[in-house]
C-alpha cells in the first residue's frame, strides 16, 4: 500500500497485499487453531460478497460484533473491502448499549454469529439486518473497491464511562497513515509475533491486529483474563510484542512467573491507555529486562499522540514522551497562550491521524476539533485533548490530569496520578483509583480505591501516605478490595466505583487528620 497521506486505495489492501506477499504465512494464531494470510484474505472476500449481495454500497455502515480472531479480523477487512464504514461493538456492551451503536451510527448490517447473540440476555432491538457469519460461504475472488484517503472508513465508539458513547469518524488516510507511524517507531517487521489482548473494539486493541498486517506479522489472540495463562501463552507462541493498559501491567507484576522468569522472546513491550505509576515502570524493566518498553499516549480522536523513546525511559519513568513523526503538540494556557516549558496547560494536537469529528455530533466535533490555536489562515485542524501536561526543556511531555479530573483541596491543583504514583511506592498495593467528593471546606475530599497486594496493609498504607504525601494530597478514605473494576477498554470504570458498585472486601478505612491538622477529613 502506498504510505502516504494521500493514499488513493482502500484501507483493505493492507491485507490483500499481505496475502500476495506472504499468503502462507500464518497471520492470527488463536485458541481455534491457525489462520494464515491466504486464507484470512479468501474469508474477508467471501464476507465482502455477501455483503453486496446484501445491497451494501459505499458509505453504508456495517458493524462487527464477533469478538476477537480470525473470523473477526475476515469480517473487518471484508466490510472495509466493500467500502462499508465500519464500527467493531465490543462484545462485553450491553444490548442497551449495542442497540444505541447500531441507531447511532445508522448501522445498515449487522456481522455477527448465534452465539454472540447468545450471550446477551435479551434479543437486540434493532433495524439493521443481522448477518449470521458463519452462513457465509467460502469463495469468491472480490477485490477492495477504490476509496479517496478522505472517505471515511470507520467509526470508533468511545468506551462511554459517563454517558452513550461519542462515535469517532475516522478516514482511510488517517488511519493507513496512523498504522504505518506506529509500525515504523516500534520498528516491527514480519518476523514478530504481536500478542492480542484487546478488543478489536478500541483504537488499542485495532491497532494490533492493523499493525501485525500491515507487516505481515503473525497476531497471538489470547482469550485468558488470568495473567498468569497469559504468560503461559506468551512463552508457547514466542510472543515478541505485548501491549497492555496500566491496569493489565499492574495485574503481570502481581505474577510471580511474570518478574521470576522473563519472557525471553519479548522485544517490545507498550503501555497505553492510561498512566502508568513510575515504580511501575521501574519494576517492567526489572521484570523483563531484555525487551524495548515504550511509554505511549493517545486518544481515540489521534489513534496516537506520542511516545518516549525506550532509551529515555529509565531516566525520565514520569514522561508520555514527544509527539507521532509528523505530528505536532502545543500546551495551551486558559488564556490561550502558548505555555513554556513546566507550565501546565491543555495539550492540543495536530497531525495527519486526527480524526473526522464525531459521527453525527457536530456541537461536540467543533468544540473538539477546531482551527489550530497558532496557524492562522492555514486551515491546519486540531484537537483539543481536555488533557493537562507540562513538557520539559528538552520537549518530552508529562501528564497531568484530565481538565475536568484536576483535584482542587486545600488551594493546590494535584493531578491524581501524582497520588497514584505514592500509593504504588509503598508496596502496599497492586492498583489504586483516585476519586473525589465535595467538601466545604477542602474543596474536594480524595478518595483512594486501592486493591491490596498479596500482604499489603492499609494501616501501613494509611501511615505511608501520612509521611509521604502533603496534607493536601492525603486521602481522606482508603477503600480496600479486590480487582478494581474495568470498563469494556481496560480502563478503570470510575462511575462503578463512585456509585458504590464495587465489591468492597477488606474493610473501608477512614484516614485519620494528618497530625497537627484542624480540618476535617
Amino acid at each position: 500500500m502506498d504510505r502516504s497521506p494521500s493514499i488513493n486505495r482502500n484501507l483493505a489492501e493492507l491485507l490483500w497485499r499481505a496475502a500476495e506477499s506472504a499468503g502462507a504465512r500464518v497471520a492470527i494464531v488463536e485458541p481455534a487453531g491457525t489462520t494464515t494470510y491466504d486464507a484470512l484474505r479468501d474469508r474477508a472476500s467471501a464476507v465482502a460478497g455477501a455483503l453486496a449481495a446484501r445491497g451494501v454500497k459505499p458509505g453504508d455502515r456495517v458493524a462487527i460484533l464477533a469478538g476477537r480472531g480470525a473470523e473477526a479480523a475476515a469480517a473487518y477487512f471484508g466490510a472495509i473491502a466493500a467500502g462499508a464504514i465500519v464500527t467493531v461493538v465490543n462484545e462485553r456492551l450491553r444490548p442497551r448499549q449495542v442497540e444505541y451503536v447500531l441507531g447511532h451510527a445508522g448501522v445498515r448490517v449487522l456481522l455477527t454469529t448465534a452465539e454472540m447473540l447468545a450471550q446477551h440476555q435479551r434479543d437486540l432491538q434493532t433495524e439493521a439486518d443481522v448477518l449470521d457469519l458463519e452462513t457465509i460461504a467460502a469463495g469468491g475472488d472480490r477485490v477492495p473497491v477504490t476509496r479517496q484517503a478522505t472517505d471515511h472508513a470507520q467509526i470508533i465508539f468511545t468506551s462511554g464511562s459517563s454517558g452513550m458513547p461519542k462515535g469517532v469518524v475516522f478516514s482511510h488516510g488517517a488511519m493507513a497513515t496512523a498504522i504505518d507511524t506506529v509500525v515504523g517507531y516500534l520498528g516491527l517487521a514480519a518476523d514478530d509475533r504481536i500478542m492480542s489482548l484487546m478488543p478489536f473494539s478500541s483504537v488499542y486493541g485495532l491497532n494490533q491486529m492493523l499493525c501485525a498486517v500491515h507487516t505481515m506479522a503473525t497476531l497471538i489472540v489470547s482469550l485468558t483474563p488470568v495473567p498468569h495463562q497469559i504468560l503461559i501463552e506468551a512463552k508457547a507462541h514466542a510472543a515478541t510484542v505485548l501491549a497492555a493498559v496500566p491496569p493489565l501491567w499492574l495485574q503481570l507484576l502481581a505474577t510471580p512467573m511474570f518478574r521470576s522468569a522473563p519472557v525471553e522472546s519479548f522485544r517490545v513491550l507498550q503501555n497505553a491507555g492510561g498512566h502508568l505509576p513510575v515504580e511501575a515502570v521501574r519494576q517492567l524493566r526489572s521484570a523483563q529486562p531484555n525487551a524495548r518498553l515504550f511509554l505511549q499516549y493517545g486518544m481515540t480522536e489521534t489513534f496516537r499522540s506520542t511516545f518516549l523513546d525506550p532509551s529515555e525511559v529509565d531516566a525520565h519513568p514520569d514522561s508520555m514522551g514527544r509527539p507521532l513523526p509528523g505530528a505536532r503538540i502545543v500546551v495551551v494556557s486558559p488564556d490561550g497562550a502558548q505555555c513554556a516549558p513546566g507550565e501546565v496547560g491543555e495539550l492540543v494536537f495536530s497531525g495527519p491521524t486526527v480524526a473526522d469529528g464525531y459521527w453525527e455530533a457536530p456541537e461536540q466535533t467543533a468544540s473538539t476539533f477546531r482551527a489550530h490555536p497558532f496557524e492562522d489562515g492555514t486551515g491546519a485542524r486540531a484537537v483539543y485533548s481536555g488533557d493537562l501536561v507540562r513538557y520539559d526543556e528538552e520537549g518530552r511531555l508529562y501528564y497531568v490530569s484530565r481538565r475536568d479530573r484536576l483535584i482542587k483541596s486545600l488551594g493546590f491543583r494535584i493531578g491524581p496520578d501524582e497520588i497514584v504514583d505514592v500509593l504504588y511506592a509503598s508496596g502496599e498495593i497492586r492498583e489504586a483509583v483516585i476519586t473525589t467528593e465535595p467538601d466545604a471546606v477542602r474543596g474536594e475530599r480524595i478518595i483512594a480505591y486501592v486493591a491490596l497486594a498479596a500482604e499489603g496493609s492499609l494501616a501501613r498504607l494509611q501511615q505511608f501516605c501520612r509521611v509521604e504525601l502533603p496534607r493536601h494530597m492525603q486521602p481522606a478514605r482508603i477503600e480496600g478490595g479486590a480487582l478494581l473494576p474495568r470498563l469494556p477498554s481496560g480502563k478503570y470504570d470510575l462511575e462503578a466505583l463512585r456509585s458504590g458498585a464495587w465489591g468492597v472486601s477488606a474493610p473501608a478505612a477512614a484516614m485519620p487528620p494528618a497530625e497537627g491538622s484542624l480540618l476535617p477529613h
